[in-house]
């Protein structure tokens, strides 16, 4: 099934609240930041931002995920800036952002996946944050949400591995109960990495 067609149809189909992953660490993010939320899907992370003061860009591909989105942030009363593009090939900017949130992008391979990565440490400045939450590897066995493919699903050596040097400020490889509509429900293996990118000193 296609990212459209499965956002296809009048419900969200991982919710209209954020992941709690990103409840929990907003925080850590200042209003008036620019944040850029990649495969945001049908808003629900970017809206709960923007409510928060940040200054948020979502990009998506799918054309039933953007309508949605555009219509949770009118009910919202909230603006957001768009970008209708696909991550495979993205020009990423450089250093454009305070922030940057992948959550749940599990539809990567490996080699794909490090691109992305790379992309997100491009798009940010240096001292922003980068903000991670997916699967962990042993998620298959619950069957609630994922590719089902281990080897696009994370572990926190492969993210420290991905953003060497980087100050780790919040870091979880745990089990919990997920309730984020048809998509995402039931108990679940998660993992959470929030770190800092480098500032290069000079001399």
């Amino acid at each position: 099934m296609s990212w459209n067609a499965r956002f296809a149809g009048e419900d969200y189909v991982y919710g209209k609240a954020p992941a709690a992953f990103v409840a929990a660490q907003a925080w850590r993010i200042a209003p008036g930041s620019k944040v850029l939320s990649i495969a945001e899907g049908e808003g629900r992370n970017a809206v709960f931002l923007a409510e928060q003061g940040v200054a948020m860009t979502a990009l998506e591909a799918a054309p039933n995920a953007l309508a949605k989105a555009h219509k949770l942030a009118r009910e919202r009363g909230v603006a957001l800036d768009f970008i209708d593009a696909d991550l495979r090939g993205y020009d990423w900017p450089e250093a454009g952002y305070d922030a940057v949130l992948a959550c749940y992008i599990q539809f990567a391979d490996p080699a794909f996946r490090a691109e992305i990565f790379d992309g997100l440490a491009r798009a940010l400045k240096p001292g922003g944050l980068v903000l991670i939450h997916g699967f962990a590897r042993r998620q298959p066995r619950y069957g609630t949400g994922g590719p089902g493919v281990v080897e696009q699903l994370y572990d926190l050596d492969l993210l420290h591995g991905a953003f060497p040097r980087w100050d780790v400020l919040h870091q979880a490889d745990y089990d919990g109960d997920l309730d984020e509509g048809a998509g995402h429900s039931g108990r679940a293996a998660l993992v959470d990495f929030v770190a800092r990118k480098p500032v290069r000193r000079r001399g």
